[in-house]
């Protein structure tokens, strides 16, 4: 295949038809509410635009967003994806919406949650996600069901292929042409264009889904990058990071076409620093501090973030003092004028609305405290890395990037001083420990309370009229066997099933009982077949065979460097039959019965309400 180069508690609308009109027209006639362009990238690092020192990498539409508004020095994410998400989406530390990790269901955010998309659609703006979502999959948990209009992208984690990839439109999927960070922009656009042409405001989110691996990117851009002397992941990785920059450009100037600028905010940061080998060590800069993407470090959790606003906010201005993702809700809100916005739910962020029409110089501003933290898989908040900063100081406890022998009576803790170590060089944790134990007590309070509301596998919802068709994927399983050796992850699938004594099994909540037709998406060798299931729910169950064994064409390797996660495979789809589910269902178990040396690979498992007309049909899936 050849690369192209081609570069609140809401009220909700449903209620008054008259009332939406009254709130729209509000919104499209006032000067105090501007269209929001909301730019989030994956894996790119402090390091990775040209604004910070880079000297190996182009980015100058990412620059110009710095140059014609405002930088915010020193902003803090999370150490990974979706707890960052939740935290943008909600202004809420991530641990209160639920959210403690990226895979197996705990990147999943509280259905109840007060989303970004939520409060400016029910101030009359129309709502776009395209990119990656990555806080949940089906209804209420998925963008559609967090306030989004229209979402066009991936819910889950990462992608398995970025050229010609098949992406998630609203309620389907849908094949697409071309190079994925294209394919959203021209989506993203379309959206911003048609809006405006129909006198509505918007708020247009750009969630991307690079530089994330697989290392895939347009072949004119690699061999850029490659003439520079780098190695070839670092080489894609800013070839990705140009790919966006260039489509930030089109959307620049898809604004400046449309006479829009002034009346619309953009807002470009990134989720979490740069993904790295840490044994292996890498020529990517990324500003030189220490840390990386899964570090509570500051290269791990210090990214960039550029806000501009034409004739609002200040060219060429900075803010030095401590920021945070929980700060863009607030922020957004206040900036927009969104009046209804009264929550009655613990907002942690503070809005920036003064620092950015100051020019980065409000009148007060107080000292805070933050807090991050990166949890192991199993809730295990006991073991989370975790880090507290303030203006000057970093206490932090990170075993996997531990840079020197900690004290054993600290616990592991090691302490920095940022005003004068911006790059951690020198530990001083033994210098002040009364200090640190300050800073440790404070921790240990703020974790307690922001997961007061515990932390768990939240049930897939199967029965709401606006999803009718819910996927159970094999990544968000239960597995009956932890030393089971499966392909485990974001878009993954379950293997090496070779035991009637393994089953597998997914949390659920069935809201309306009825009966549903089951399909699956599957991979089985020749030698497999045939194979049997059972899958049960209550009393209920439904048996079925899968014979026509099923390899599929490969997909061509475009990767320009080994990526950890699994390749692309083609998949069929069989409808299975059909089973009743009643309301006391609280489980799906999926348990072989008959097979030969190994089962079936299996990716998902697809519920359809037969009050569907249109069935899914046997076809091959990527």
């Amino acid at each position: 295949m050849e690369r192209p180069d081609r570069y609140t508690i809401t009220v909700k609308l449903i209620v008054f038809p008259a009332l939406v009109l009254l709130v729209v027209g509000s919104a499209v006639f006032s000067a105090d509410h501007p269209n929001v362009l909301f730019i989030v990238t994956d894996d790119q690092g402090y390091g990775d635009v040209g604004i910070h020192g880079n000297k190996l990498i182009d980015t100058p539409h990412l620059d110009s967003i710095a140059k014609a508004g405002l930088q915010l020095e020193k902003f803090h994410v999370c150490p990974n994806c979706a707890p960052t998400r939740a935290s943008l989406l909600t202004g809420r530390y991530h641990y209160r919406t639920g959210v403690s990790s990226v895979s197996r269901g705990e990147e999943v955010m509280r259905s109840t949650e007060t989303t970004l998309a939520e409060v400016f659609r029910d101030h009359g703006y129309a709502t776009g996600c395209f990119g990656k979502w990555h806080n949940g999959s089906n209804w209420p948990h998925n963008a559609i069901g967090q306030g989004f209009d229209e979402f066009f992208g991936l819910s889950q984690g990462h992608w398995n292929q970025y050229f010609d990839a098949e992406l998630e439109s609203n309620d389907r999927f849908e094949k697409t042409e071309g190079f994925v960070t294209d394919v959203l922009t021209d989506r993203a656009m379309e959206f911003m264009k048609s809006r405006h042409e129909g006198d509505q405001p918007f708020f247009c989110y750009v969630p991307f889904n690079t530089p994330h691996s697989p290392f895939q990117c347009p072949d004119g851009l690699f061999e850029k990058y490659k003439a520079r002397k780098l190695d070839d992941r670092t080489a894609a990785i800013y070839a990705m990071v140009e790919s966006i920059d260039l489509n930030v450009g089109r959307m620049l100037g898809l604004l400046s076409e449309l006479k829009t600028e002034k009346e619309t905010i953009v807002v470009y940061l990134s989720d979490n620093g740069p993904s790295v080998n840490k044994k292996a060590g890498t020529p990517r800069f990324n500003g030189h501090f220490y840390g990386a993407k899964g570090s509570v470090h500051e290269g791990g959790v210090r990214v960039p973030c550029f806000i501009k606003w034409p004739e609002k906010i200040a060219a060429n201005s900075k803010f030095r003092r401590m920021t945070a993702h929980i700060d863009i809700l607030p922020t957004l809100v206040d900036l927009c004028s969104l009046k209804n916005f009264d929550p009655d739910i613990e907002i942690d962020g503070k809005s920036l609305e003064e620092v950015l029409l100051t020019g980065g110089n409000p009148r007060r501003w107080p000292n805070r405290i933050l807090f991050t933290s990166q949890t192991p898989a199993g809730y295990d908040v006991k073991n989370a890395n975790v880090a507290v900063r303030t203006d000057r100081w970093l206490a932090v406890r990170d075993v996997r990037w531990r840079r020197w022998k900690t004290d054993p009576m600290l616990g592991g803790w090691e302490l920095y001083d940022l005003s004068s170590d911006p790059f951690q060089t020198v530990d001083v944790a033994s210098d002040y420990p009364f200090l640190l134990s300050d800073m440790r007590a404070d921790f240990s309070f703020w974790m307690d309370d922001t997961t007061d509301d515990g932390l768990g596998l939240f049930r897939t919802e199967i029965g709401h009229d606006e999803w009718p068709v819910v996927t159970l994927r094999a990544q968000d399983a239960v597995l009956s066997d932890e030393d089971w050796k499966l392909k485990r992850g974001n878009n993954s699938w379950i293997a090496d099933w070779k035991s009637s004594a393994q089953s597998i099994s997914w949390p659920v909540k069935v809201v309306d009982l009825g009966t549903y037709a089951v399909s699956i998406d599957y991979f089985l060798k020749g030698e497999n077949a045939p194979c049997q299931f059972e899958l049960r729910g209550g009393d209920e169950k439904l048996v079925f065979e899968v014979k026509n064994p099923h390899v599929g064409e490969p997909i061509k390797d475009l990767d320009r460097s080994p990526r950890n996660e699994f390749p692309a495979k083609v998949w069929k789809r069989m409808e299975i039959g059909e089973i009743h589910l009643k309301s006391d269902i609280e489980t799906l178990l999926l348990t072989p019965i008959k097979l030969k040396s190994e089962a079936i690979e299996l990716k998902n498992l697809i519920l359809r309400s037969t009050r569907i007309e249109t069935a899914p049909t046997e076809k091959n899936r990527e």
